[in-house]
């Protein structure tokens, strides 16, 4: 079937709109974490024990997203979950008790997962579509969000913005935003001749795919919640300045997303993913050991050049498997790499109540290293 150009940038732009209110609402959330934590007179362990809830409801939807979206078609999937998503964010910002925070995070995190394995399935159809590699473009989107998200979240903070009144106003544009572009969404062609497993275990093929997403997610999951309070508490940063370096994290994600399409053509997958390691590693090592604004901003730009190519290219990798339908693969590497996402901040928490901050972010950076080896031992699997 011959598709024109007009057909393909309309779903392009709406899809690429989806991506970025995904992102924006989630790094809102993330943004204003340190104030959350001090409305509720939380300690890091206790916080690191509410960031719990969002994993847990992850791992709930991990076993059918996949196959929910592979049997009633990703439209439906990202509709429905991206209001969903809205509504749970809106609660998160009116949230006066730990536990209706908790309860919220839980929502949060089952909704959020769902929308990630249907709007990626989105992106990969429309890639076929284009014949060529766009997925990391979409990312891309994702992280100008949080960038936007961050900078409007620093400058709140700066204002003393009431959390719930901003999560109010991006909830609502959020929303407008994905029921206007939902009629742009593609419809697959489903086979209901194929049966697809509830629960779906990562094929052999997928475990190296598997461990780069962990570790790349793990420390994306803890810039994303624990770098406005690590800014804070051992940087010391003034007020309007905690932003900073999830800021500076955010910008380098955005960058290199965009350019990640052209640099594997360029220089191949494996080389790409050895550079996220070395960047990330020396990133949060600079972090720990250099703990002032302008050395520790590097840092965090340093770790997002690191974090940003790994997560749509094992994705792109893994779609293009030849043994389980896209919605499905995606979902098996993605049951992986999100455990890394959702745990990190948790075990953050865990460990700087136990120990120190600092010495959480000197583990984080073993998880580079980590990526590192597996990209040189990994084999050719596309």
């Amino acid at each position: 079937m011959e598709v024109n150009q007009q057909f393909l940038t309309a779903r392009r732009i709406r899809i690429s709109l989806f991506f970025f209110f995904y992102g924006f609402i989630f790094a809102s959330w993330a943004s204003r974490i340190p104030n959350i934590q001090q409305q509720l007179n939380l300690s890091e362990t206790e916080l690191g024990a509410v960031l719990l809830a969002m994993p847990v409801g992850s791992f709930i939807t991990l076993p059918f997203s996949g196959y929910l979206t592979s049997k009633i078609g990703s439209r439906k999937v990202v509709i429905g979950a991206s209001t969903i998503y809205s509504f749970i964010f809106l609660g998160i910002g009116f949230s006066q008790t730990v536990w209706q925070l908790t309860t919220c995070l839980f929502l949060f995190g089952s909704a959020g997962n769902m929308m990630n394995i249907a709007i990626n399935t989105q992106a990969l159809e429309l890639e076929k579509l284009y014949s060529k590699t766009i997925i990391s473009s979409f990312h891309g989107m994702w992280s100008v969000a949080g960038l936007a998200a961050a900078s409007l979240g620093t400058y709140f903070i700066g204002r003393s913005f009431a959390v719930s009144s901003h999560f109010l106003l991006i909830a609502a544009i959020a929303l407008t935003s994905f029921l206007l572009c939902s009629s742009y969404l593609l419809k697959e062609t489903l086979k209901k001749q194929d049966r697809r497993p509830f629960f779906t275990k990562p094929d052999k093929a997928f475990w190296g795919l598997g461990i780069i997403a962990f570790c790349s997610m793990i420390c994306q999951g803890a810039m994303f919640d624990w770098s406005g309070v690590y800014f804070k508490k051992v940087v010391m940063a003034k007020p309007a300045f905690i932003g900073i370096g999830y800021t500076a994290f955010m910008i380098s994600m955005a960058v290199i997303r965009f350019v990640t399409d052209w640099l594997t053509e360029s220089i191949g997958f494996k080389k790409i993913i050895v550079w996220c390691g070395i960047f990330t590693t020396v990133g949060l090592l600079a972090t720990v050991f250099f703990p002032y604004l302008l050395p520790a901003t590097i840092g965090l730009l340093l770790v997002g050049m690191g974090v940003s190519p790994g997560v749509p290219l094992v994705f792109s990798a893994a779609s293009k498997s030849k043994i389980l339908p896209p919605p499905v693969a995606i979902a098996a590497v993605s049951s992986i790499g999100m455990i890394g996402l959702l745990i990190g901040p948790p075990i953050i928490g865990f460990i700087a109540g136990a120990t120190s901050l600092k010495t959480s972010f000197l583990i984080l950076s073993f998880f580079g290293a980590a990526i590192i080896v597996t990209a040189l031992n990994l084999k050719k699997q596309e």
